[in-house]
């Protein structure tokens, strides 16, 4: 008898990740009360309080061996159940790369599927040889025992396919080339952003702290099983990637064992948005800033980051409002580039710069930037048609320093410090980065206004769209509803009841859409109100935070720069902050604005 199973392999990571959480907490809650438990003292002096204190300590320490055992299973039941939701993952995955080697094999070796014999001979029970591509293929991936796991970013829960691939042949291979795509894996992570990703998400909190404690099962069960690792995260789960190393370094794994590559790390340590403002809570939005990715673990770690990426390059000097506004943009519209830009085969204008560390520096990570020849914030002017393209020429040189200078330099659109410190946010730009930008814009000037005759010389004169009207015969010429036998067809029985069956549909279709519309319309509210509160309640207080370091520094010995920052940090936070929170309540409106235009264009 042949029996099936069905399974859902992200429910089970999900499930892994929150048994294990609760392990956590059972485990936090018996170190807390182990104090309190085991080590009674004696209500008095007398023979019967001290027997009364001993029974209870007793008492207390057989509880504890309990519990020890409890967490022992507990611990067991977890990993299993990571094991499995694993297990069922890798058998799907293995099973759609045997298939699309046996599929490719045939179509490009004996013609279309349909024509082969091989359909033929499974039907009628006979044998017939696997083609070698793809025995070949299932071969490699059985002997080669190094192991990639690929998530993916925020709203992308399980990579796809081709994602995988390509990430995988871009990023992997070339740096670490005994890892192959046979043995690459999508590993599940839930990646919800609330609200970027959806109104009814999780907040990236809950989402974050799931896909750590997925990540590290999935880590340490191939670790366990002898399996070198390549941990592939992008945007969040770079951060997700990020919060596991240090993890990884306590529970004594090797460095040898484990590799990373991260794509758009919003933890950059120079650069990410999350070290930028390391330390900053969101508790209305369940968003925490964490920090820095950890320099020095030993694990051998790439980090990509494309030039504007917000998310990975966000400004040092964030009083700049155009760089923050292009920081924005860049979230946006460069953020989701790494799939489809490939670094070894870059488009012109494009280059990487491997970016320099502090003197010294083997801890194992090299960062690599990639620039790119358009600024973000002009892709909306370049969108306009005839003239965008020769107006955004025109303006960005200029634009290109105002916006680097909020980086430091107004020759780069990233950080040059050295890329392995953890570098948060400052008030005002190095001087020498002021001074030079005077002639920078005058230089600029000159360039924007070759750029744009050179724009518009490409552009050509305009062409006119044709325009045609209806002839006046066609206008006049009566049509079919003109004839008796049309209009007596429009008052028969059959006739008005498909009119009434029409109205009947068109009601149920507009009471639909308008519901569907007023649930988007108001499920918007409180992501709003999440928003609105960060910004009244949660920005003031951390002001008044870097207000105090400040007085701090002032007080410990630097009184004018002290001051200086007591004033100047809450205001560029503010001018940052206040971006973004209007960019995201715009990503808000305007992603309800489009369901909302769904609802009704069905009509």
């Amino acid at each position: 008898m042949m029996m099936y199973v069905n399974t859902e392999p992200q429910t089970l990571a999900l499930a892994a990740a929150d048994v294990a959480g609760i392990g956590s907490t059972v485990s936090a809650a018996n170190e807390a009360a182990a104090g309190l438990t085991t080590g009674v003292p004696a209500a008095a002096a007398d023979e019967v309080s001290a027997a009364t204190a001993m029974l209870f300590n007793v008492y207390a320490q057989e509880y504890r061996a309990v519990i020890a055992q409890a967490v022992t299973f507990h611990d067991e039941f977890a990993r299993a159940l990571a094991a499995a939701g694993n297990a069922y993952a890798d058998t799907e995955a293995a099973n759609e790369v045997a298939m699309s080697g046996v599929l490719g094999a045939l179509t490009t070796s004996s013609g279309p599927l349909s024509a082969h014999p091989l359909t033929v001979s499974t039907v009628t029970g006979a044998t017939r040889a696997v083609p070698a591509t793809a025995a070949s293929m299932m071969k490699s991936a059985l002997a080669d025992p190094d192991v990639t796991l690929v998530m993916g970013g925020s709203g992308t829960p399980i990579p796809s396919p081709s994602y995988v691939a390509y990430v995988v042949n871009t990023y992997v291979i070339p740096n670490f080339p005994g890892f192959t795509l046979g043995n690459a894996q999508s590993l599940f992570t839930p990646e919800g952003l609330y609200p970027d990703t959806a109104v009814k998400d999780l907040t990236i909190d809950i989402s974050v702290a799931r896909g750590v404690t997925i990540l590290n099962n999935a880590i340490l069960q191939q670790y366990h099983a002898g399996n070198p690792v390549v941990v592939v995260g992008d945007s969040q789960s770079a951060i997700i990637s990020s919060l596991v190393m240090p993890q990884l370094v306590a529970e004594g794994v090797p460095s040898g064992d484990v590799n990373f590559v991260l794509l758009g790390d919003p933890m950059n340590p120079n650069g990410g948005l999350w070290e930028r403002f390391a330390g900053l809570s969101f508790p209305s939005l369940g968003l925490t800033f964490y920090g820095a990715t950890p320099a020095n673990t030993g694990y051998q770690t790439r980090i990509y980051t494309i030039e504007y990426d917000g998310a990975a390059d966000y400004p040092q000097y964030p009083i700049d409002v155009f760089s923050d506004l292009n920081a924005l943009v860049g979230i946006v519209t460069v953020h989701g580039d790494y799939f489809g830009l490939n670094p070894q085969a870059l488009p012109p204008g494009y280059s990487m710069v491997t970016l320099p560390t502090s003197p010294g520096y083997n801890g194992g990570t090299t960062y690599e930037m990639i620039t790119i020849p358009d600024l973000p914030l002009l892709g909306p002017v370049r969108a306009i048609p005839y003239i965008g393209n020769p107006l955004a020429d025109l303006l960005q040189p200029d634009l290109t320093y105002l916006v680097n200078w909020g980086y430091g330099n107004p020759n780069y659109g990233y950080s040059t410090g050295p890329a392995n410190v953890a570098t948060p946010f400052g008030f005002l730009p190095p001087l020498s980065a002021t001074t030079a930008l005077g002639p920078d814009l005058v230089s600029g000037t000159q360039q924007g206004i070759g750029a744009a005759y050179s724009a518009f010389h490409a552009e050509g004169p305009p062409s006119l769209p044709a325009l045609s009207l209806p002839g006046a015969s066609n206008v006049l010429a009566p049509g079919p509803l003109a004839t008796p036998g049309a209009l007596a067809a429009l008052v028969s029985p059959a006739s008005i009841d498909s009119f009434i069956e029409a109205l009947q549909a068109a009601n149920t279709n507009v009471t639909n859409a308008v519901t569907s519309a007023l649930s988007t319309g108001y499920s918007v509210l409180l992501p709003t109100a999440d928003i609105v509160t960060a910004g009244l309640i949660t920005v003031p207080s951390y002001d008044v935070n870097l207000f105090l370091d400040g007085i701090s520094q002032a007080i410990n010995g630097q009184p004018v720069a002290g001051l200086v920052n007591a004033i100047g940090y809450p205001v560029a936070a503010d001018v940052a902050l206040v971006t973004l929170g209007a960019g995201l309540e715009s990503l808000v409106l305007l992603s309800a604005a489009q369901s909302i235009a769904g609802d009704f264009a069905s009509l």
